[in-house]
């Protein structure tokens, strides 16, 4: 599109869309990460428009906020109150050309809740219409089921390829024009001469009792001038959502247009229609996604990466060469050759270094993870910089919260933290360190260090005798001490040092 021929565009999404039954304005409600508004606005902006205004209504206190932040260079419109499409192009056309917009020209009007219609599409459909040197070229498509919707009436009758006529809504067709599979798309391409002084003669005089922007093909073709429509190569594209429904059936279809996209661009998805992919997400070439999985936001998925079964990842970048299953991540970054998972939490602000690990039943929140790393299974390290070589057992917790504020723990590298060790923080553990398992540490502890932090281990002789004498327990005791009697041998091996510190943390 080049300057000389860029349009003007207007997109009304003052609609209510009370058969949502939904307090979200429906222009709002989400399509793969974007608001179906938002992927309207996306495709307009795809033009580079010379201006662009977006008409707003009901729930404008939500909607207008939401075109600032994804179109801040749009004039926003109010229609109050709604009185048709035909009134809310006027009025955006109105408030365009009183700030200088052009007067002339090409004027693209758009649908609100058309989330479904590409950039491609808009740029051919203005094409044909300044080549054919339209005064209005509507975009229609072909459909298997018509019902619904306002037919195009052509000369020949029921052709796709004659003379637009006009638009017949379906409560006013003939039996032969309800059999008419081209439908009117609500999206235009108009001369902004015409487009201008046709809007000034809308009337109300209608069942509607609306100013209707379909009237304006009617006034074109009453006058003589010529009216043109483009067939879109993809019906898909002129959907819209009305209801729930309707909007789990477009959801679907776009997330079958980008994993179609992503898995011609080298992506393997083993199973397209369990993947659901964002719209601003971004994959490299050999990426595999596997079952069941979502990348939301602007996930990022490195070459050779490996994500799922069974994953939720948003805004999280994944290295190359990754491997993550069964994980939920939130604004994480996971390094490359790391891996993550199963039934790991990766919340925001965690770092994992090349190499790492996060294993099973692990959540992480604002740590940093060292390369080589391991924290392998049942852990919480929040709050935390680990360096690179540690090893964390299992049931390691950094107790990071006071009930007022969040204290760091810092541990260096090389270290090993045993099994069920509580870090208090503030805690520091120094490179080389060794903590035994079982401690509770709130003090730091030195390079090359053994942190030992427990109770020290007492035996009762006798208790299940005196106390439960009766008991299976006791019997069984009983019975060994017999045994041990009878072969001159303990009832069991005792260490009275407890293990050295080797046993103290589970192993990588």
């Amino acid at each position: 599109m080049t300057d000389q021929h860029a349009p003007t565009v207007i997109i009304l999404a003052a609609g209510e869309g009370k058969r949502m039954k939904s307090a979200t304005p429906k222009v709002l409600h989400e399509l793969c990460g974007r608001t179906m508004l938002g992927h309207v606005v996306a495709a307009a902006q795809d033009l580079a428009p010379s201006r662009l205004a977006v008409v707003v209504g009901k729930g404008r206190d939500l909607v207008a906020p939401h075109v600032a932040a994804i179109a801040p260079e749009a004039r926003i419109v109010v229609q109050e109150p709604q009185n048709g499409t035909g009134q809310a192009a006027r009025l955006a056309l109105e408030a365009l050309v009183a700030e200088g917009g052009p007067a002339e020209g090409t004027v693209l009007v758009l649908l609100g809740d058309g989330a479904m219609v590409t950039g491609g599409t808009l740029r051919h459909l203005i094409a044909v219409h300044e080549s054919s040197g339209n005064a209005v070229t509507d975009l229609t498509a072909v459909v298997p089921d018509p019902r619904g919707l306002g037919r195009i009436l052509r000369e020949p009758d029921g052709t796709a390829e004659g003379r637009v006529l006009g638009i017949v809504e379906e409560k006013d067709c003939t039996p032969a024009q309800a059999t008419i599979p081209e439908i009117n798309s609500g999206i235009f391409a108009f001369d902004g001469k015409l487009l201008r002084d046709a809007l000034s003669r809308l009337t109300t005089d209608n069942a509607q009792g609306e100013e209707l922007l379909t009237d304006v093909l009617a006034i074109a073709v009453g006058d003589g001038l010529p009216v043109g429509a483009v067939v879109a190569a993809d019906y898909h594209e002129v959907l819209a959502a009305n209801d729930r429904a309707q909007l789990a059936d477009l959801r679907r279809l776009m997330n079958q247009r980008i994993t179609r996209q992503w898995m011609l661009e080298g992506v393997t998805i083993v199973d397209p229609a369990t993947t659901w992919i964002d719209v601003h997400a971004t994959l490299e070439p050999d990426a595999t996604i596997r079952p069941n999985t979502q990348l939301e936001g602007a996930t990022r998925i490195a070459a050779g990466a490996d994500v799922g079964p069974n994953c939720t990842l948003r805004d999280t970048v994944v290295g190359e060469r990754a491997r993550v299953t069964n994980a939920t991540t939130d604004g994480a970054e996971i390094g490359p050759e790391a891996s993550v998972g199963p039934y790991t939490y990766l919340r925001p602000g965690t770092k994992l270094g090349r190499k790492s690990k996060a294993g099973g039943f692990v959540e992480m929140k604002k740590s940093t993870i060292g390369e080589g790393t391991k924290v392998p299974h049942l852990a919480y390290i929040g709050d935390a910089t680990i360096g690179a070589g540690t090893n964390i057992g299992a049931g390691v917790i950094t107790a990071n919260y006071d009930g007022y504020n969040k204290f760091p723990t810092r541990i260096g590298d090389h270290a090993f933290v045993g099994t069920n060790t509580t870090l208090i923080a503030p805690a520091e553990v120094a490179d080389g360190a060794y903590i035994a398992a079982g401690s509770a540490v709130n003090m730091p502890v030195g390079p090359g260090e053994l942190a030992v932090a427990r109770g020290r281990q007492r035996n009762i002789a006798g208790y299940v005798a005196r106390k439960r004498p009766d008991s299976v327990a006791a019997q069984a005791a009983a019975r060994a001490a017999e045994r041990a009697a009878a072969g001159g041998q303990p009832a069991v091996e005792t260490n009275p040092t407890g293990g050295g510190p080797g046993a103290q943390a589970d192993a990588v």
